[in-house]
């Protein structure tokens, strides 16, 4: 008897050569099953957005799991055009901002449990957001009204400057980067996010523990400075995004762990025998293409599409950039909370507030002789349009070419491979080629 779905092709995987990538896919599968341990013998769990600060409940030995991260696993698992169907179901609209909303619509799967990404995400007791976005809060509202969870949401506050390259001031002048009084409030938000945990949890804040976590973290993220610059000035590249998104990425959310700073490290070290040993990527490398927004986690095949036909290699992504530029803040003690306000407050500007954004983008691709800009701008997130028209422009006023396209970084049920890859290679034919970038 026919079987559709035994005979149903499986869409290309994405080849991976980091030994550190499969490192920290086969690490974050132990260690969710250990939260899940933790979770199921009555400890509070966190579910948080990603710009939630996560040092504060790291310090505190609070499990939790970040939005982002779990919407990414998900995509990866391809689970998510079944829950956005059960959110359709369920009568929602069906262009909810998907890195949001899926744990949200995953919350409606009766079989979970079943079927989930490795046993499904446990119910938490505890939902954090900030007020970065209309939608988002409301999100976590519901999601947490699903769970029985408590809702907490912090204070976004908005610059009244714009420092032109915020990238010089971030690690040890953050005074000068940002409003005192911003800084001043960020702290006391910080202050009330403890004292609400401590009496959740039970668990006491250890302010010592918080500067051993933001130590940790910076020596994390001076890892991913210097191998940001390797691949910078290395052609060809010794490694792609494939293997730098998800070996950044997953470890990004151990942050402050001895695992999370020693992975770091071994990442850079592999990377540096690939250029000691001459190994490339792509060995007939003629383009170096820079990705902007969030990963492809559904389909990580696609940026090597054009390799072999091309020579062109996706060498750039903000997620090893912002752990080199944005995350580390030295000078930790005598005020970890404030050196921790320092981190978070700015995200936003830096990701998706021009000329912020921007700036920093056009510095990357300089620095890493980018010949083309591909960007992904999702159809139904407010936050990740960022400013994308003063993006473009920055970049092409510079002469580097972008080719803009609207897909999700994780509701597959859009997309289509080849209509991509075919915008894509015209984009290289007609943009790059022809237009005289190479």
């Amino acid at each position: 008897m026919h079987n559709e779905t035994k005979n149903k092709i499986e869409p290309k995987r994405a080849q991976k050569s980091l030994k550190a990538t499969a490192a920290a896919s086969a690490y974050q599968k132990q260690w969710f099953a250990g939260l899940r341990a933790r979770v199921e013998a009555g400890e509070d769990f966190g579910y948080l957005n990603a710009d939630v600060p996560m040092e504060i409940l790291r310090a505190m030995d609070i499990p939790f799991v970040v939005n982002q991260w779990w919407a990414a696993i998900c995509a990866a698992k391809r689970m998510t055009q079944k829950y956005y169907s059960l959110l359709n179901a369920e009568g929602y609209r069906d262009d909810l901002c998907s890195y949001c909303a899926t744990a949200l619509a995953e919350s409606y799967d009766p079989d979970d449990k079943i079927s989930g990404p490795w046993g499904g995400l446990p119910s938490p007791t505890i939902a954090i957001t900030r007020l970065t976005c209309d939608c988002q809060s409301k999100i976590f509202e519901l999601f947490a009204n699903n769970h029985g969870a408590d809702l907490y949401v912090m204070e976004n506050t908005q610059p009244r400057k714009a420092p032109p390259k915020w990238w010089e001031l971030a690690p040890d002048r953050w005074e000068e980067l940002y409003d005192s009084d911003r800084l001043d409030l960020a702290v006391e938000d910080l202050k009330q996010l403890i004292a609400y945990l401590e009496v959740k949890t039970g668990k006491m804040f250890d302010i010592n523990k918080l500067v051993e976590v933001m130590d940790l973290i910076n020596e994390q993220e001076t890892w991913y400075l210097k191998i940001r610059d390797l691949i910078a000035k290395t052609s060809p590249a010794p490694v792609t995004v494939v293997d730098t998104i998800n070996a950044v990425m997953q470890a990004q959310w151990q942050r402050g762990t001895r695992w999370a700073a020693d992975h770091a490290k071994s990442l850079y070290e592999e990377i540096k025998g690939f250029v000691d040993t001459g190994r490339t990527a792509v060995p007939d490398e003629k383009l170096r293409l820079m990705w902007l927004g969030r990963g492809l986690w559904h389909d990580f095949a696609f940026y090597q599409n054009f390799e072999e036909k091309y020579g062109a290699a996706f060498v750039w992504s903000m997620y090893l950039a912002m752990g080199a530029d944005a995350y580390i803040r030295n000078n930790v003690d005598p005020d970890p909370l404030r050196a921790l306000a320092a981190r978070y407050i700015g995200m936003e500007d830096f990701l998706h507030m021009p000329p912020w954004n921007a700036n920093w983008f056009l510095k990357e691709a300089r620095h890493n002789n980018i010949d083309g800009v591909v960007y992904m701008v999702p159809e139904n997130c407010m936050q990740a349009v960022e400013g994308s028209y003063f993006i473009k422009k920055t970049l092409e006023d510079a002469g580097i070419p972008v080719l803009i396209f609207k897909a999700d970084p994780v509701d597959a049920r859009k997309w289509n491979r080849d209509t991509m890859t075919g915008l894509v290679e015209d984009f290289i034919e007609t943009r790059i080629i022809m237009g005289g970038k190479k």
